[in-house]
Parts: C-alpha cells; structure tokens; sequence
C-alpha cells in the first residue's frame, strides 16, 4: 500500500519530505532538522542582531524538560493536583475493588440505570461519601468528588449532580432551615432520591414562561399543583423514569382573589417540594402521572422522565420560601419588591450546577486527549528510507491536531480551579460583587469549554484513526455521554447571551461613573484605549521575546475582529453603538437579535481573555523552576494557537503586519513541536488511573497487548 499523502508530506519539524526519487536529500534533511530541533546551535552575534532572530531557536525548553523525564511529570501532577485529590483517590480505589460497580461496555437502559443508581448506592453507604454535606461546607471537595465519580461513569456523574446540587441545592438554597431539618439527611444519605422539574415540554431556557401552575388554597393551607396543559408537562427530569421520590417542582405560584379586580394574582415561579412517589412502596402517588422519556443518545444511566401534576395537592410548608412565602391566611411577603428581582435571586443560587459541568467537562476534555496522545506516540507509521518507521505524534499535521488541545486541557484546568474558588468563597461570604462574577464566569466558562470539549473528542477519535472507531477506545461514549453537557444547565447560546448582557450592564455603569466587578477590572484600564489606532512599529515586531510576552498575548486577546481597538472593549463600545441604534427602529428585542452574533462574540472574547489570564497567573504561581518552564511553554502555544487562527482578523486591522503574522504561525508550529517532546509527561500529570482512561490504546503501557486480549487473542 503507497504512504498516505499526507503522512508522507510532513516530517517531525514540519517540513517537507523529498519526493520518493530524492531519498538521501530527504533523510539528510531529516537528520539536520533533528538536530536543529534537538541541539540547536547559538546563533552568531550577527544573526541575534536581526529583527526575526529570535525565531531562531534557541535552547529548546522542550529538550530541557525532557531530559527530567518521570520527574517533570511528578512535579507536574504536584502541581496540578487539587487540595482534594486523596478524597478522588480514595473513590477510584474504592470503584477500582468493586468490580461489580464497573460499567460494562455494552448493556440495556434498564441494566444501566439500576447499575448507575446501585454505584450511587455504594458511593454514599460503603464509601460513606456525604456529598450534601461536602456542598454545604466544602464545595471544592464536592466537585472533585463528582469528577471522581463522572470519570468511572459520566452517568453517575450526572445522577450525582442531579439528586445533591439540582435535587439537594435547591432544598438548601432555596428553603429556610424547616426544609434543611426535614430533608437534609434523607436526600444525603439517599433515602430521599429526588429530581429537579424545572424544564417543560414547551419551554426550557425560558424559565419565566413555564406554565405548571400553584395556586394557593386557603381552605386546605394547600397548594394545587397543575399541568393545565400538554406543553407544560416536565419533561427530561433526571431521576424521575424510575428512582425519584421526590421533585423540586417550579411553578408559577397563583394567589386568588388578590390581583386587580378579584382576579387571580401571578407571583412568578416559585419551587416546591413535591412528593411523587410512595417512600415505602415506591408506587406513584395520586394525581401524579410519570412516563419514561426513553433511550437516549449517551447518558443512559440515568432515568430522565416526563411528569404531568393533576391538582396534586402539598402542604403551605413545601414551598421553597426563601425569596418569597405566603402566609396562612394566603398573604404574600418577600424581601424582594419585584418578580424580575426574585427570579434572579432563585436562579442565581442554583449556579453550581454551571460550574459543575464546566469543571467535568474539563475532565472529560483530559480522558480523551490521553487517549489520543498516547496512542499517537504508541503508533509508528513510515519515516525515511530504510529507517525505523517514525511515532504519528511525529508528524506536523498530528502536532497540530493535538498540540494546542492538550494546551487548552491545561488552560481550561486552572480556569475551572479558580472558578471552583470563586464559588467556594461566594458560598461563604455571600458577597454581592462575588455573586455576580460567580454567575457570569460560570455561565461563560461551562458555554465555552463544554463546545470546545464537544469539537475536540471527535479530533481525538479522528486522530486515532481505525481504532479510535472502536467502542472499547471510549470516544463513541465519551462524545454521546458529553455532547449534552453543552445543553442542559443551560443552553450555550443562551448562556453566553448572559454573558453578553452582563458586559453591557458594566459598560453602562462604567460611564455612569459606577465601578466595575471583579473579573472585569481590565476594561477599566482599555476602555480609555478603545479609540485608539495600533501601533505602526509593534505591527511589525516579530522577535520571539515579543511573541512570548504574556503582555502581547493579553493585548492580542482583546482586539477586535472588526476593528483596530482592543477586542473585548472595542467590541462592547461597538455592539453598545449598534443596539441603541437598532433600538430605535426595532425595539429593544429586535435590536438584540439584529446584533446577536456580534454579542455571541463578544462574550467569547471576554472568556478567551479570562482563560489567558488565569494561565498566566498560573504559571507565575508555580513555585518549581522546571514546571513553570513547561507551563510557560504550553501558555504560549495555547494563546499563540489561539491568535493564529484567527490571524486573518489581525491582519485585516493591520494590528499584525505580514512579517509578523508568518513569525506567528511559524513559532506556533516550533511551540507544538516542543510541547510534543513533554507530551507524555504532560497527559500523564493528569495522574489518570486506568479505571479512568479504560481504553486499551490509552494506556500507559502493554497498549497493544491489552488491545489483543480485548478482542480475545
């Protein structure tokens, strides 16, 4: 069979490989470019004088790194790990010893949801996890054992996040202390299985206009909960299809008698709590109608169900009342004077669900890139005439793929870790600024990071060729199990609207005089800037130094794609123009949607930026000289990676001269190719065991062997 034209094009340092007649030109060349790469020579006096010299590589951090082996990986995997990596151990050693709490590659909806309740089951009665109470006190260790538990199984991860942060947090946060006396321990200890009924068959981002009703009866001191309608049906609610006994129902809720006129008065959505089956025979209660929303594409673990509520009546006490109550005589009080202010104030404290998923959809990011950068230094396809043939992971167009995703792996990492902080001192000081910054950050964080997570296990299974098609390699699982990451907690499209939204309210503050909130500090510091022209000479800097500098990176960041200013700011002053314009024609929803895909843009710049500025302050903060060098390494590939694919905006604002956008892509190629000399060490820091990365080509060792034993040889 001829070699693939593509392998057969490239070479380690991404240079052309000499046509089959030209064979010694061709491994000479490969042999002075191993060299070049591998021992590069100073450059002379002169050469370091030019404008482009630092191009010219210089000792290669990639060779430096590499000579430390197991040690750079040790000292990596040390510096990666959480507070709570021992609370994760213990979980994959306790999974690792069961083996009848391992999920088979194949099995039936109705084999993997009773096994993925009786994993739930074990995690909380034998390994005598408390995940309720880890929320409650400490949510950083909570995270991590839901990353620990989504790594054996992402359907557990999922019906755990389900029954203690949808389920558990909106009792806790939603409730006073009646409902945390009377349902803690239960839901806790998993004698309470519950659900969250907040999505309807008609309607799911637009929580305002649910329609399942609550209407008040002063008579009984009972609400009646209703589905007047088939659109107002719940519909995928976890753990409803078979182990629920309990719902959060979200309703609006109806006082009679008190809106204008002896009308009925609408006091927007409130939650409930809302018993749906029978404790001690499971059976469904009265009025209560249950059906089982079926196979799903991943994901089938847990049992999502569609609820319909026939004047289902609860006592006055199951409503949720921490924003709003209702007294015995059907009176209605709340701290908060507006429906618009207590829909906020509900919604907002059911965001750990956000930062939830974003944090294992990070995880998940780390499992496949494993897989894929193992097996691409495991496979050797061609190489020169009469030589050993080469590792794929030694081809360009392989560095390519994989290179800036294993970058973007560690990039999300410390982003997800400080948004896990954030949170984590939200919840204990309840600040207001913090409030805030948690929202935004969490709804941009999970929109970005779960699509780019969607896009790159489809890479890895691609890169993989052949094999990666195979179920037992994990991609087809990890795609369909993941893919709906970027759907529910809320619609990334949606999400980032938010985001957008949130920008627009701080550039009105910030010219109203107001102050800006904490994760939006460097607007204050280039909105000043935003009218300015680029600078003429730095267009044309290309010396490495420059490129390398995290003050350029940042800068390049936040430029425009439609114009020569910053980009975060310029697009804010921008889309601001545009909307008030619009406005005035349109109307304000029309404006909007007019500029929505300026304002989807607009959110993404922000998050690329905060992403780069936390790896930044993350490299900075690493205490070993060695590890910070591969991290910076790996910074640099990502934000040049980053700038380079979009380096035709660049260069249409003339921000990047054309010198300087070729000194772009070719340090990004020379990054990739070093971040390939660490790449072992740098997926194997993520000190993944193998009951995590389960896919025979994504093992440490014996790859092949293991394989071979899969298939029964």
């Amino acid at each position: 069979m001829p070699p693939h034209p593509t392998a057969a094009a490239s070479v380690p340092g991404g240079e052309p490989v000499a046509a089959a007649e030209e064979e010694s030109p061709a491994a000479r060349r490969l042999r002075r470019l191993s060299l070049h790469l591998l021992q590069p020579s100073a450059p002379s006096a002169a050469h370091a004088s030019s404008p482009s010299s630092s191009l010219v590589p210089a000792a290669c951090a990639g060779r430096r790194v590499v000579e430390g082996g197991g040690d750079v990986a040790a000292a990596l995997t040390a510096y990666l790990r959480g507070r709570h990596r021992a609370a994760q151990m213990r979980l994959y050693d306790f999974f690792c010893a069961r083996p009848d709490l391992q999920t088979p590659l194949e099995m039936t909806t109705a084999a993997h949801r009773e096994l993925c309740f009786r994993q739930l089951r074990a995690l909380v009665r034998d390994a005598g996890v408390r995940p309720l109470t880890l929320m409650a006190n400490d949510p950083a260790e909570y995270f991590a054992v839901m990353e620990a538990a989504g790594g054996a199984d992402i359907s557990l991860g999922v019906k755990l996040g389900v029954q203690y942060s949808l389920w558990g947090g909106s009792v806790i946060n939603l409730g006073t202390k009646k409902h945390r006396d009377k349902y803690f321990d239960g839901i806790d200890n998993l004698d309470y299985p519950g659900c969250f009924a907040m999505t309807e068959l008609h309607h799911g981002s637009n929580v305002q206009a649910l329609q399942t009703t609550a209407t008040f009866d002063p008579v009984t001191d009972e609400f009646i909960i209703n589905t007047p309608n088939d659109g107002a049906i719940k519909w995928w609610i976890g753990n409803a299809a078979v182990h629920g006994k309990f719902a959060t129902v979200f309703a609006r809720l109806i006082l009679p008698l008190q809106g204008k006129g002896g009308e009925p008065a609408d006091m927007g959505i409130h939650a409930f709590i809302v018993p749906i089956r029978d404790l001690e025979t499971h059976a469904v209660l009265p009025g209560i109608e249950i059906n089982d929303c079926g196979h799903k594409i991943g994901l089938n673990g847990v049992d999502n169900g569609a609820l319909r509520f026939r004047s289902v009546s609860i006592p006055r006490d199951n409503l949720l009342n921490r924003f709003g109550d209702v007294s015995r005589d059907g009176k209605y009080t709340s701290s908060l004077p507006t429906i618009n202010k207590r829909f906020a104030a509900t919604l907002g404290e059911l965001v750990g669900g956000r930062v939830g998923i974003a944090f294992c959809s990070v995880g998940v990011l780390k499992v496949a890139v494993t897989i894929a950068v193992r097996y691409a230094l495991l496979r050797h396809q061609f190489g020169p005439p009469k030589q050993p043939e080469i590792s794929v992971l030694d081809y360009q167009s392989h560095q390519h793929k994989l290179m800036p995703m294993l970058a973007s792996s560690y990039a999300f990492h410390f982003a997800t870790v400080q948004l896990v902080d954030k949170y984590s001192e939200m919840k204990k000081t309840n600040d207001e600024d913090l409030i805030a910054d948690v929202h935004v950050l969490s709804s941009g964080l999970k929109a970005y990071i779960t699509s780019y997570t969607a896009k790159s296990i489809s890479i890895c299974r691609e890169a993989c060729g052949g094999h990666g098609y195979a179920a037992v390699n994990r991609f087809g699982a990890l795609r369909n199990d993941h893919d709906i990451f970027q759907t529910f907690e809320g619609d990334n499209t949606v999400l980032l609207q938010q985001v957008a939204g949130d920008l627009l309210k701080q550039y009105q503050e910030k010219f109203k005089g107001g102050t800006l909130s904490v994760t939006w500090n460097y607007l204050r510091d280039s909105m000043g800037t935003y009218l300015s022209q680029p600078n003429p000479v730095t267009a044309r800097w290309e010396g490495e130094d420059h490129l390398r500098d995290p003050n350029f990176q940042l800068d390049a960041f936040r430029v425009n794609k439609l114009s020569p200013q910053y980009r975060t700011s310029r697009l804010l002053h921008s889309v601001a123009a545009r909307l008030q314009k619009h406005s005035k024609t349109l109307g304000g929803f029309g404006a909007w949607n007019r500029c929505l895909n300026h304002l989807l843009t607009l959110a993404e710049s922000h998050i690329e930026s905060v992403i780069l500025a936390q790896f930044i302050e993350s490299v900075k903060s690493c205490p070993d000289e060695k590890t910070r060098e591969v991290l910076k390494l790996v910074c640099d590939l990502y934000a040049l990676d980053r700038i380079w694919k979009d380096i035709g905006t660049y260069r249409n604002v003339d921000y990047v001269a054309p010198n300087k956008a070729k000194a772009i892509h070719k340090l990004t190629d020379y990054l990739s190719y070093q971040v390939r000399l660490v790449a072992k060490e740098l997926v194997d820091a993520f000190d993944l065991p193998d009951l995590i990365i389960r896919a025979p080509i994504g093992m440490q060792s014996e790859a092949y062997a293991q394989y071979t034993q899969y298939v029964g040889f």
